[in-house]
């Protein structure tokens, strides 16, 4: 039954509805971020000079890079530079003197000259050496020599062709025939049980360097330059 209310007005009992709210229209959702895609892997190449101990540099590496498999291409002192200039390493640690012309060159850490002798040898009661202690003795200076000529008065050159190798100079000393001077970390690489080494003051170290082509800088050259400075991963350069 309808009803009149005040100024005529019919209502009726059917209770009008509110309007619909329209639906706010949907957002459109960012794009999810695609990971990074895996590198290739690839091979770094490193020369090494004989007694150059690139160990701790080589564990940092494949903790940081381990997709890039790191290859130690073992290199002569006499003909250390050719590999780089061929690209047949991408980088090498070698021993200075190097002609620097189209190179990138970092010291990297001096080595002491140390004196080769026979077990046996009235040398080795001392701790170190001078070089006026060596007079007499017969020095040989090996084909592959990394020092370079060393003033040693009263010494004797020997009576035979120098060996072609530190290893067969080393090998003739602990035949109980001369000496031999070399940095200590070619002392190490090749000991015996026959001979052993004392320090020789005054003599001149034997430098030890980071060397690439200056036309072949690439990152891969750029973090092993990181790591054997000590850069974090997180550091810039």
């Amino acid at each position: 039954m309808a009803h009149t209310g005040r100024g005529g007005a019919r209502r009726t009992g059917t209770p009008q509805r509110a309007p619909r709210k329209q639906a706010a229209p949907k957002r459109d959702r960012a794009p999810r971020e695609q990971p990074p895609a895996p590198e290739p892997p690839r091979t770094f190449r490193l020369g090494v000079v004989p007694g150059a101990t690139p160990g701790k540099w080589i564990d940092r590496w494949r903790e940081r890079l381990p997709h890039v498999t790191l290859e130690l291409v073992p290199l002569e002192v006499a003909t250390q530079r050719e590999p780089i200039d061929t690209g047949d390493v991408d980088a090498a640690l070698i021993r200075l003197p190097i002609d620097p012309q189209d190179l990138h060159v970092i010291r990297l850490y001096d080595e002491t000259a140390v004196v080769v002798a026979s077990i046996d040898s009235a040398l080795t009661a001392a701790d170190e050496l001078d070089p006026d202690d060596l007079a007499g003795e017969v020095v040989i200076v090996p084909r592959d020599d990394v020092l370079g000529p060393i003033p040693l008065p009263g010494t004797e050159a020997p009576r035979f062709e120098p060996p072609e190798t530190t290893a067969d100079a080393i090998a003739t000393v602990a035949a109980g025939v001369g000496i031999v001077i070399v940095p200590m970390s070619l002392a190490r690489l090749h000991h015996r049980r026959d001979i052993t080494y004392r320090p020789l003051r005054g003599a001149p170290a034997s430098t030890v360097a980071l060397a690439w082509h200056a036309d072949r800088t690439t990152p891969d050259v750029d973090a092993f330059v990181g790591i054997v400075r000590g850069r974090t991963s997180n550091s810039s350069r």
